[in-house]
């Protein structure tokens, strides 16, 4: 039998090589490769609202698993679309990232911006806050969502439902109306401050809610929680059924994550979903968020997001066109 030899070199090349595929790989850009001294995060709403709020908790917790400052800007106005464009136009370098919900879905089946989150990088989804049908325990006769929708089918455009038009609170009832046939009467409000205080007052009747910013009004029995828009009853609300529960198949509710400009590379996409990854993670963000905001953590990668919001896409256009919402002309 022969026996054969293989040189020194040759043996040190060969195991320099298996070394080399069996170690894990490294990101090929770190935090010091971003040509800026601290990221911008644009939150294209107002410091008290709840995208603000939520994005202080995360991007705290974010800048230490980055390792790099991330500063936040609040460029609040026109629905969220005004800061959504100075996101879309920033340099694709990894020194500008974007907090994202739904109202940039709603906005462009409206026409309201010709944009969709697909002109960015999408980078991870981060936090899920359902959505949940309020009532006004004097002023709305309905004890359950199965009453209001009996009534809303055999009486359509009477309960006042309060809303920010064109926005998630108004396409919550829209994805409603969709489901059961049935019609809401709007009232138009700025904000959620303002659609509160309407409710509260006995103004309207209705308008989507949710734990962080009314929690304390459901509990109180100021508000009266008719269905919350899960897939299961939440924990933290045991009694509160879900609509599918209730014979209408709606789930929604807004859903918050981390965009980059469209062309940054993928090495620094890379970077910024596991910096985000690991805050999601992490058991005192998860606290924070869950159990002091009333928000579900619910981490997406940049794959998955990509299908998340496509198929988000397809549901709010399909209920758009509907109910006569769609205006986009393509």
């Amino acid at each position: 039998m022969k026996t054969r030899w293989i040189s020194t070199a040759s043996a040190l090349a060969l195991f320099a090589g298996l070394l080399a595929a069996s170690a894990p790989r490294a990101l090929a850009v770190g935090p010091g490769d971003l040509p800026c001294r601290a990221v911008k995060l644009i939150v294209p709403w107002g410091a008290g609202g709840g995208t603000g709020v939520i994005f202080r908790i995360v991007a705290r917790a974010a800048q230490g698993y980055l390792g790099k400052d991330i500063i936040i800007q609040n460029i609040s106005g026109q629905g969220g679309n005004k800061g959504a464009k100075v996101a879309k136009a920033a340099k694709p370098n990894g020194c500008t990232i974007f907090a994202g919900h739904d109202s940039m879905h709603t906005s462009y089946v409206q026409g309201r911006v010709n944009f969709s989150y697909f002109a960015f990088e999408p980078v991870a989804l981060v936090t899920h806050t359902p959505s949940i049908l309020g009532a006004h325990p004097q002023k709305a006769p309905w004890k359950s969502a199965k009453e209001l929708i009996a009534y809303i089918k055999k009486s359509p455009n009477k309960a006042l439902f309060g809303a920010t038009l064109g926005s998630t609170s108004h396409f919550f009832p829209v994805m409603i109306e969709s489901a059961t046939g049935g019609k809401f009467k709007y009232v138009g409000y700025d904000g959620t401050r303002q659609r509160t205080t309407a409710l509260l007052g006995g103004h309207i009747q209705l308008m989507e809610i949710n734990l962080s910013a009314n929690g304390k009004h459901i509990k109180g029995g100021s508000i009266r929680a008719l269905g919350i828009a899960l897939p299961k009853r939440d924990p933290r609300l045991p009694n509160i059924p879900t609509l599918r529960e209730q014979g209408i198949d709606v789930v929604s509710g807004v859903n918050r994550g981390v965009f980059l400009p469209k062309g940054t590379s993928d090495e620094i996409q890379a970077l910024f979903e596991e910096a985000f990854r690991k805050t999601m993670n992490d058991p005192k963000v998860k606290k924070d968020l869950e159990q002091g905001k009333g928000v579900n953590v619910q981490f997406k990668g940049r794959k998955a997001y990509r299908v998340y919001l496509k198929e988000s896409q397809r549901i709010i256009t399909a209920a758009a066109k509907k109910v006569g919402l769609y205006k986009r002309k393509n």
